[in-house]
């Protein structure tokens, strides 16, 4: 990375449970991801976007995690995380320990459910594709891009050559 470079702050989407943090970081094709969680912050460095372009993203969480269950994937166009919180309990009032506002945290609302709603009728049918996302997914702890050693690159439907147009 040059000193005269800008470095760019990716969009960060979040969501929990009473257990758990949903992070999604919208950043396509990222190259050379530098992720470090620890129990009360994630520090993210990483390459990419449509320009290739420096990327960072530092968070100091409001309360603290479990770094040995928390997973994580590198998709092409986004990197998800589950972050499983250190104590089951009432939902967190936000993200960030200091109370705060940035342009680039918002809230997911694919995966948001009210604190209100979590009675636990309907979660492990709702949890059956989290389940499926977090055995792809590799921990922090393990090799680089949290996708394990045995991953084989997945063919887009888009790679597939088109009839020709008549």
């Amino acid at each position: 990375m040059a000193s005269d470079q800008t470095i760019h702050t990716p969009t960060v989407k979040w969501a929990q449970r009473s257990d758990k943090v949903f992070l999604t970081i919208d950043l396509p094709d990222t190259k050379d991801p530098k992720i470090d969680l620890k129990e009360d912050s994630l520090s993210l460095k990483c390459i990419g976007g449509t320009e290739q372009v420096s990327h960072e993203v530092d968070i100091q969480f409001y309360d603290k995690l479990d770094t040995e269950k928390s997973k994580y994937v590198i998709r092409p166009r986004n990197i998800e995380m589950v972050l499983f919180k250190k104590e089951d309990g009432p939902f967190w009032p936000r993200l960030f320990k200091e109370k705060m506002k940035t342009h680039w945290l918002k809230t997911d609302f694919e995966r948001w459910q009210d604190e209100d709603d979590s009675n636990g009728e309907d979660d492990d049918k709702k949890d059956v594709p989290l389940e499926q996302m977090m055995s792809q997914m590799g921990g922090f702890n393990t090799s680089p891009g949290g996708l394990g050693d045995n991953v084989e690159e997945d063919e887009d439907s888009d790679d597939e050559e088109l009839p020709d147009l008549e």
